[in-house]
């Protein structure tokens, strides 16, 4: 009881001085009182990590653990501690229907200079009790591109005609000989929350291991699994380019796509396989989880790359609006909107590559598989389609 009432009592100091530090900021913003903000600026004010920084703790003061909420909101979104790929600006893709809803001009404006992607995340683990649950799912357009239930969530400056994308023709045509998909995952070494049986020798201290048994192989091996029984010819690879050097991992995995593409033409569709971490400020982890047939299960994130040596990124985009589409057909929830970047991830090496983020590293292995089973199973029916005798 003593315990509690001090929870209680954290919680309350916590808002209360979120709150203050938020009038304070906005006092400043309208005052112009040399706080680097431009009177009258809503953009600078949204930029201010004051101000973010007070908005999160804010809102976070109101989720109990273990609630399954929609979405974190926007003031989270710019805070929350994402994965290598989306930790500088991607963030968390939906809202909070009880937040304020975010709008394209309070986006920050990207940076000229592509983020890195491969700064490794820190080392933030949790008890599986100490995990929030959000079930990420869109409940307005602001802040995204939208049609016809499709979002995107634009992490770029380019412009996005996402329904042009979805109903343009998929470049990638399937052979009827040889491997068509292949499957790879430029951090092998990704894994989730040890759980029940799922216990695995970590690598470091940050939710990875070299056990191809609890890593994002075994998830591979699940998505290769359901391709496979759905006629596919699929070619995994196993190798992991993220350890011991988690840098440079894009550029080791990108030789050996190069290296598959020469020796097997019959490629046309890449993925690469991820795992998401989304971890608050505070250091309280989140999983992205919903339930199919009343099973937990991770929900899946198709990350795009742009950028000036990606210049036909839009090829990509049309596959991936076809598959959310697939997804929200068939297990709706199970898909988190789309995203687009500005780096590359090597989606510029063939017009079928997609990043595939299998929930967070809050997620348990047995949350992912279903996931990654639920992925294939909606992803092959557009595969399916893009086959001679499917077409």
């Amino acid at each position: 009881m003593r315990t509690h009432s001090r929870i209680l009592w954290s919680r309350l100091f916590r808002r209360c001085a979120a709150f203050f530090l938020a009038t304070l900021a906005v006092w400043a913003l309208l005052a112009g009182t040399g706080w680097g903000l431009a009177a009258g600026s809503l953009d600078a004010l949204t930029s201010s990590p004051l101000f973010v920084s007070a908005a999160l703790q804010a809102e976070l003061g109101n989720v109990e653990t273990g609630t399954t909420m929609d979405e974190l909101d926007f003031w989270q979104r710019l805070v929350v501690d994402q994965s290598a790929l989306l930790r500088q600006g991607a963030g968390i893709d939906d809202t909070d229907p009880l937040a304020a809803q975010p709008t394209p001009s309070a986006a920050p404006a990207p940076s000229a200079t592509p983020p890195l992607e491969e700064e490794e995340p820190p080392a933030v683990t949790a008890a599986p009790g100490d995990i929030v649950e959000r079930t990420l799912v869109p409940t307005s357009t602001d802040g995204y591109a939208y049609a016809d239930g499709l979002y995107l969530y634009n992490r770029t400056n380019l412009s996005v005609d996402l329904a042009a994308a979805a109903s343009a023709p998929i470049k990638a045509q399937l052979p009827q000989q040889g491997p068509q998909i292949l499957i790879i995952h430029t951090h092998a070494t990704e894994a989730y929350t040890p759980d029940g049986s799922d216990v695995y020798t970590p690598s470091d201290q940050n939710s990875r291991t070299l056990d191809e048994n609890y890593n994002m192989i075994r998830v591979g091996n699940e998505m290769e699994r359901v391709f496979t029984e759905m006629g596919l010819s699929v070619l995994h690879d196993k190798g992991v380019y993220d350890y011991p050097a988690y840098n440079g991992a894009y550029s080791r995995s990108g030789a050996a796509i190069q290296k598959y593409l020469a020796q097997y033409p019959s490629i046309q569709l890449v993925l690469d396989v991820h795992r998401d971490a989304l971890v608050g400020s505070d250091n309280t982890v989140y999983k992205a989880v919903t339930k199919v047939d009343g099973v937990k299960t991770a929900q899946v994130m198709l990350v795009l790359g742009s950028g000036s040596t990606h210049p036909n990124w839009m090829e990509n985009l049309a596959l991936a609006a076809r598959i959310q589409r697939s997804m929200d057909t068939l297990y709706p929830t199970l898909a988190r909107p789309m995203t687009l970047r500005s780096s590359v991830y090597n989606q510029n090496l063939t017009p079928g590559s997609l990043l595939v983020e299998v929930g967070t590293h809050g997620n348990t292995l047995q949350e992912a598989l279903n996931g990654a089973r639920c992925f294939a199973r909606a992803a092959g029916q557009v595969f399916l389609n893009l086959t001679p005798s499917g077409s």
